[in-house]
């Protein structure tokens, strides 16, 4: 009752399916492990930036400085003592198992504008669906069909490290910020969806999530995980695995930056930051830069993805 969970969505380990405490425990764990904190944000995607044609670089006039909405905070001079509890208490757990992965990062930037100009014209045929299309669909099938190529990458190893299992689906986790705390439902079978259906699936997920309905085998499950801090801030993150997967990746904010054209021009472009950490103990250094530069491809030149979609 503290934590919201209906009980219909707890798998039960005891005797004859009841639910003891450390299955409670559990289903809170498997609901927290990504990188951002709580919220009253729902959507992770970054905003759309204004659709135009790469064209030479000039100064904008700086923008004026927003008023804030919130009222001021109110300083009360007394020290608060409380017992960590619901989410909180779950991520200590979830996080305190992360961080004896070995982690290594590796970072890169992405030029989106080809991929901004895309969604802008699939943007209304998707809402005349009944779907609103983001940038995050054209993420996990990126990363799905670089996964196909690097299935190390979609793999999990058992607690005595002596087996891995290379995934045959690709679940692909979403951080979500709710006002319940930090969610990571993900993306059933991703390999063999279409863009417009991961769409409208992260839909129903975000949906969900935010009124608190989101089942167990929403938040189970998952292979991979994509966390998207752009959408609250900041370019480069460290984003922690989330056992038993053995990468992530954290997408950071776009921004329209000055970059030079084949011809040698300055252009405005679209540019993205991701983050990638990744298992040291079965992921090399090589095997991340790769998958990463194919995920890259993908999103650079967005019409090569119609030659690997199934």
């Amino acid at each position: 009752m503290e934590n919201n969970i209906k009980l219909s969505e707890v798998v039960g380990s005891g005797r004859d399916g009841r639910i003891l405490k450390e299955d409670i425990l559990s289903f809170l764990a498997k609901q927290t492990g990504a990188i951002l904190p709580p919220s009253p944000q729902l959507e992770i995607t970054p905003p759309p930036p204004k659709a135009e044609t790469p064209k030479p670089f000039q100064r904008e006039q700086s923008a004026s400085v927003p008023v804030p909405l919130a009222k001021p905070a109110v300083f009360t001079g007394k020290d608060v003592t409380e017992p960590l509890k619901g989410f909180h208490k779950a991520m200590v757990k979830t996080m305190s198992a992360a961080l004896k992965i070995p982690h290594f990062g590796y970072c890169d930037e992405v030029d989106m504008t080809r991929l901004v100009q895309l969604r802008l014209e699939l943007k209304p045929e998707a809402e005349a669906r009944g779907v609103r299309l983001s940038f995050m669909p054209f993420f996990l099938k990126a990363a799905s069909l670089g996964l196909l190529h690097y299935p190390a990458l979609n793999a999990s190893l058992d607690e005595d490290c002596k087996n891995i299992t290379y995934k045959a689906a690709h679940n692909i986790g979403v951080a979500m910020d709710t006002q319940q705390g930090l969610i990571v439902p993900n993306v059933k079978n991703v390999q063999v969806r279409s863009i417009f259906e991961i769409a409208a699936e992260l839909n129903r997920l975000q949906a969900l999530g935010s009124t608190a309905q989101l089942g167990a085998s929403d938040l189970t499950g998952g292979t991979f995980t994509l966390s998207n801090i752009g959408s609250i801030g900041g370019t480069y993150a460290k984003p922690v695995i989330l056992p038993p997967e053995v990468a992530i990746g954290a997408i950071g904010k776009m921004q329209v930056l000055p970059r030079f054209d084949p011809d040698g021009q300055v252009v405005k472009a679209h540019i993205l930051n991701i983050s990638w950490s990744a298992d040291h103990r079965i992921i090399d250094g090589a095997t991340m830069s790769r998958f990463s530069n194919l995920w890259k491809s993908y999103l650079e030149s967005p019409s090569s993805m119609l030659l690997d979609l199934k």
